[in-house]
């Protein structure tokens, strides 16, 4: 318990300030190129054209209102969205991705696009290389990264650009992976970093990491040192990074004083109830996968993100976070055997209106 004590503290400093907002209103329709200073508060909306094309409908306060809307009234000022090179539905494809970027750019937010250099999902046990790269050599590889990161620069110009998602043990197996093929896996990120700047002088670049344990972290960033990046994304989920959430402080402060980067929570989440919405299993089902402080409860859930935001926020090297699988009601559903894993975890309830959790993207 002890070890969450500092951060009550912080919870009431942000609850303060968090009354005292609403002028996120007034911001300029049209999002401008993030600043060095800008706090990002973000959320994941990847799967939001899926849901929309089926007729899914969201609410706040009990009326219909559209998700980007609601999500930048409430203060988020930043949609993350994963983009796959060729996938089989056109789901998180290319065209599908730009449509979505430019909506919500309308809407007042700022794109940061989480490229997996795959078909497919991508993460630190799997990253395998797109169908149409798979027989490359190495360095056409090489070159098909360079020619299809400039391509995304030119095509989507996003504000922020993950260069691969979870690359723990790099991207684009089996060529790209850290463990067994380090220069290749370097070469890679170097040239799709090469790329973004090449076409990009506003666009920032992140490299991503799943977990906060100080350790890995620093074994890892330590071998990124040569790539020209801006920001350390790290993921950190309790039920597989640990329950400690002054760990967060401690490693964002740790990386971004060795290797002089800020630092953002790009992947974190929690559910408000163990109850599911429809006949898929979920991520999360019982008390032993989260954090006795935070009850999967409406409060809890919202406590957790602002106990999260406390945590990057007491550090001069926190740059922001973004919860992760906000948008993943049940809308396939309730009778759905192969539905959302994830609607526990949304940032809406059962009857898809906004939770109190909103609240902790407050300007």
């Amino acid at each position: 318990m002890k070890k969450h004590i500092k951060f009550l503290g912080l919870l009431v400093i942000a609850a303060i300030q968090f009354s005292c907002s609403g002028d996120d209103d007034k911001a300029p329709s049209v999002a401008q190129p993030p600043a060095d200073d800008t706090f990002i508060r973000a959320s994941d909306v990847s799967s939001l054209p899926e849901m929309e094309a089926i007729q899914t409908k969201f609410y706040n306060n009990g009326k219909e209102e559209n998700m980007l809307t609601t999500l930048k009234n409430a203060g988020c000022n930043t949609v993350r969205i994963r983009l796959w090179k060729n996938p089989v539905n056109g789901r998180s494809g290319m065209a599908e991705v730009k449509e979505l970027a430019e909506k919500s750019r309308r809407a007042g937010l700022r794109v940061w696009l989480t490229v997996h250099y795959s078909d497919s999902w991508a993460d630190p046990e799997k990253q395998v290389t797109p169908k149409e790269w798979e027989k490359l050599s190495f360095e056409d590889l090489k070159k098909a990264v360079t020619a299809y990161t400039e391509e995304i620069i030119s095509q989507i110009n996003p504000d922020i650009i993950q260069i691969g998602n979870e690359i723990n043990d790099g991207l684009l197996f089996p060529q790209g992976k850290l463990s067994s093929n380090e220069q290749q896996c370097i070469a890679l990120l170097t040239a799709a970093s090469q790329a973004v700047r090449a076409k990009s002088s506003n666009t920032k670049i992140m490299i991503h990491f799943a977990g906060v344990d100080g350790g890995k972290t620093d074994w890892f960033f330590n071998r990124m040192n040569s790539i020209d990046y801006d920001y350390i994304g790290l993921s950190y989920y309790p039920m597989y990074h640990g329950k400690d959430v002054s760990q967060v402080t401690s490693t964002i402060d740790a990386l971004g004083e060795k290797y002089g980067k800020k630092v953002v929570i790009a992947e974190t989440s929690y559910p408000f109830t163990f109850l599911y919405n429809d006949f898929t299993n979920n991520i999360i089902g019982n008390s032993s996968q989260i954090i006795p402080e935070f009850p999967a409860t409406p409060k809890g859930q919202k406590a957790f993100v602002l106990a999260v935001r406390a945590a990057v926020e007491a550090s001069s090297h926190g740059q922001g976070f973004a919860y992760w699988g906000g948008e993943l009601v049940a809308f396939r559903g309730k009778q759905s055997s192969f539905g959302s894993t994830y609607e526990n975890q949304a940032l809406y309830s059962f009857d898809n209106n906004a939770l109190s959790v909103m609240q902790a993207f407050a300007r």
